[in-house]
């Protein structure tokens, strides 16, 4: 059986960024930690709204992500985890880049923070 938003291994929850993805158990390095849908939008400006993904090369279109996905904070120092967009198939898998506690933050680098109007109180 295909699972398309699988998120069993993580929450949701109060985080030092407001709210936060946390490991509900033991994660081990390469291995996938959430895979989710993507829902393209239209009529929408990412630029405003910070949980919205960047979801074309051209920065032009924009989706929302199923599950825990609009959740993941970011780091540019130490990211434990990196998103994994497939534009073709409107899907994404988040892979643990380290070994990963239970009860652990799991933080990713936006690859569109230098850019979106909405991050730039993250430099």
């Amino acid at each position: 059986m295909k699972k398309y938003v699988d998120c069993n291994k993580v929450y949701v929850d109060d985080s030092r960024f407001g709210l936060g993805v946390y490991a509900n158990q033991y994660i081990k390095k390469g291995e996938i930690v959430e895979r989710g849908v993507m829902v393209r939008l239209v009529n929408v400006d990412g630029n405003e709204n910070p949980h919205l993904f960047t979801w074309s090369d051209d920065r032009k279109i924009w989706a929302l992500g199923s599950g825990c996905l609009p959740f993941y904070n970011h780091t540019y120092h130490d990211p434990n985890v990196k998103k994994v967009g497939d534009l073709e198939n409107d899907t994404m898998v988040v892979i643990a880049l380290r070994n990963i506690e239970k009860g652990e933050e799991l933080l990713s680098t936006y690859y569109s923070a230098e850019w979106r109007k909405c991050f730039k109180n993250l430099k």
